[in-house]
């Protein structure tokens, strides 16, 4: 464990910003770089393939059981690999919980290294009836807390709301959650209340343009995805994604009123996510819909009139479910993925393992492929009972006709500070917890520990010189960001100071006021002016109610000097949140619950996971004021001691707050932190 010299920076910022919006190749002979899943190169046109057999993934083949064509010429296979998606050791079934954070046992962030299936589930709330939201959500938090995976690195996103996507990439099911509670239906929509408006019932206004801002989300999020390596998938989840209409509008039966045809957005879209080595899948939200006559219709006349208009109502709910799929099908065939129709599951589960690894298949272009027209691409498996999907082909526009301008250090550390993986050419670690202040309440306080030895010291006269910028961003549980901060420090130490700062790294502090309880992702990437090297680090903080006057319990502070505060919750000594300890060591920890007065006595209990599963408990260890001031805010210490049997590697340290209560049984009150034991 290295230890943390405090060089008492405090940044406090309130600044509220406008929304913004690896693979494990087989042993075969693979591509220069596999991180670029599509390449069209005046060297190479690489695309990626899936081959099924009895709805199973086959990852055995080789490139002579191949064949590709462009635009119906066979090509010569010159580079060829399978890339898996998943671990070699498959994960444990994911139990079920119940909806609420603090049921969920959280993992460690996924390393660029890390196979994973990198997944934008994308609610198109601008095409999705009030009638299919709450379907929606409920497969999508079955999806999180029973499907997902703990490589599995997704993203929730509305394409009727103004878009943060990037920081929402996680693996993180607490957040997702968040994600999940934060759908709603759209008024703006273009379907309306119901799947089928009722004959009698008026014209569904909406909103105009639904269609071109849902085309307008998809490419900003695929503009986002493109940033991340490997293969990505896109789940685009509608009611109502047509080929040949912007907008569309059913009032009584045979009024049918639609604008001009959009299929150009759907071939852009399309071109984007090949560009970018997506796969669309798309869901019919609709589901096993009912296009018969509900109670909710109305008829007039005489009865030859009525059944005249029975039969019209039939065909044209037929029809219309029918061109609502479209547009959707569309996109999932040209990219590669496919299309969930009649099902009231989503078949979320077959994406997954539709995700889980994919051929390379690549070949040398002649000069007719740059010749900015589309090439189609059909590949074929040789084998029998196999069926194969990929692209539907690409746009004759090499990547070096693409001139794209090298970023800037700023630049780099703007989009390593969004990414999920972020950068490590300088380790940084971060501690960030919710605690409160009596004048400025509720805060985010967080301590950003560097590797001085990553950083660039010039001597200049008698002391070591070094000058880095800080850049943070807070997001919302909304995934849009709240506040940021951008600040520069200079290093001058002496002799004495520049020693302790290489043996010990250095630490700067910082307060982030939050107006509102939830949760929050705290975001920091810390840039060397003088190498330009980045390094980046993220928490998650969940910040309690505490006008409810419920009991709450602050941010876990871990380090030897945690057990030493002397009753002040806001003394924080030189030591604390480091968070690597060794074998045989003792985890001291601290943290401050508030609102203790108002319930019954206290225990506490303290748990270590590891990979999910629960490696010790403590004994129930009762909460006391003793002689602190405000018995309502009283600071809680403990320690744990970190056996030899615990192995090296990542923990979490769960703590679990229980009010004795023999009349009622009341909710537990959970916090947790991750730590490493090292060797």
């Amino acid at each position: 464990m290295y230890r943390k010299v405090f060089l008492a920076l405090l940044l406090s910022l309130c600044l509220l910003l406008p929304a913004v919006a690896q693979t494990q190749p087989a042993p075969a002979k693979p591509s220069d770089d596999q991180d670029d899943v599509v390449r069209i190169t005046t060297n190479l046109v690489q695309v990626d393939a899936v081959v099924l057999k009895d709805g199973k993934q086959v990852t055995d083949l080789t490139a002579g059981d191949f064949e590709i064509y462009e635009d119906g010429k066979k090509q010569t296979i010159t580079s060829f690999a399978y890339v898996s998606n998943v671990p070699r050791t498959a994960a444990e079934p994911t139990p079920a919980v119940k909806n609420k954070s603090s049921d969920i046992v959280p993992v460690s962030p996924l390393r660029p290294e890390e196979p994973r299936r990198t997944i934008a589930l994308v609610v198109d709330d601008l095409g999705i009836s009030a009638e299919s939201m709450g379907q929606v959500r409920s497969q999508l938090r079955k999806f999180v807390n029973q499907e997902m995976q703990p490589n599995d690195l997704v993203a929730i996103v509305r394409t009727g709301r103004q878009l943060g996507v990037l920081q929402q990439f996680t693996n993180d099911k607490r957040i997702l959650n968040r994600a999940v509670d934060q759908l709603r239906w759209n008024l703006c929509n273009r379907v309306g209340i119901n799947l089928f408006a009722p004959v009698g019932g008026g014209v569904w206004g909406g909103c105009p343009n639904s269609y071109y801002n849902t085309m307008t989300a998809l490419h900003f999020i695929l503009d986002a995805m493109s940033e991340l390596p490997g293969r990505k998938s896109m789940v685009i989840m509608s009611d109502s994604i047509p080929r040949e209409s912007q907008d569309e509008f059913y009032g009584p039966v045979g009024q049918y009123m639609q604008y001009a045809g959009t299929s150009a957005y759907l071939r852009k879209v399309a071109e984007k996510a090949i560009r970018s080595s997506i796969v669309i899948y798309t869901v019919d939200t609709q589901a096993l819909a009912i296009t018969g006559i509900t109670a909710a219709d109305s008829f007039t006349g005489d009865i030859q009139n009525i059944q005249y208009q029975m039969r019209t109502l039939l065909d044209t709910r037929a029809r219309l479910l029918w061109t609502r799929r479209e547009g959707a099908e569309l996109l999932a065939r040209q990219t590669g993925g496919f299309m969930v129709r009649n099902s009231n599951n989503f078949q979320l589960r077959k994406v997954l393992e539709d995700q889980s690894g994919y051929y390379l298949i690549g070949y040398r272009p002649t000069d007719e492929t740059f010749n900015r027209r589309f090439h189609h691409i059909n590949a074929k498996v040789k084998r029998s009972r196999m069926s194969l999907r990929t692209r539907y082909g690409f746009y004759g526009i090499s990547e070096e006709d693409v001139i794209k301008r090298p970023p800037s250090a700023r630049e780099t550390a703007t989009r390593a500070l969004l990414s999920p993986f972020g950068a490590q050419d300088i380790e940084v670690d971060l501690t960030s917890f919710f605690t409160h202040d009596k004048v400025a309440g509720s805060i985010v306080r967080s301590f950003v520990y560097i590797d001085a030895k990553d950083l660039v010291f010039e001597k200049i006269d008698d002391r070591y010189r070094a000058v880095i910028e800080l850049r943070g961003v807070v997001f919302g549980d909304n995934g849009l960001p709240i506040a940021q901060l951008g600040r520069g420090a200079t290093m001058n130490l002496i002799d004495r100071d520049y020693e302790h700062a290489m043996r010990n790294g250095v630490a700067l502090r910082f307060d982030i006021p939050v107006r509102r309880p939830g949760a929050y992702q705290v975001r920091i990437a810390t840039l060397d002016k003088t190498s330009k090297k980045v390094g980046t680090a993220g928490r998650f903080v969940e910040v309690p109610d505490l006008t409810k006057k419920k009991v709450a319990v602050s941010g876990i502070v871990l380090g030897t000097a945690a057990a030493s505060f002397g009753g002040d919750p806001d003394r924080i000594t030189e030591d604390t949140g480091t968070r690597r300890f060794v074998q045989n060591s003792n985890l001291d920890f601290a943290f401050v619950t508030y609102n203790a007065t108002n319930a019954k006595p206290l225990v506490m209990q303290a748990r270590l996971f590891r990979d999910g599963k629960n490696v010790y408990s403590g004994a129930e260890i009762p909460i006391e004021a003793g002689n602190q001031p405000d018995p309502n805010r009283l600071l809680v210490n403990g320690s744990v001691k970190l056996t030899p049997d615990l192995d090296a590697g990542d923990y979490f340290l769960q703590i679990v707050i229980l009010e004795r209560d023999e009349k009622k049984k009341v909710p537990q009150v959970v916090q947790w932190v991750d730590f490493e034991i090292e060797n």
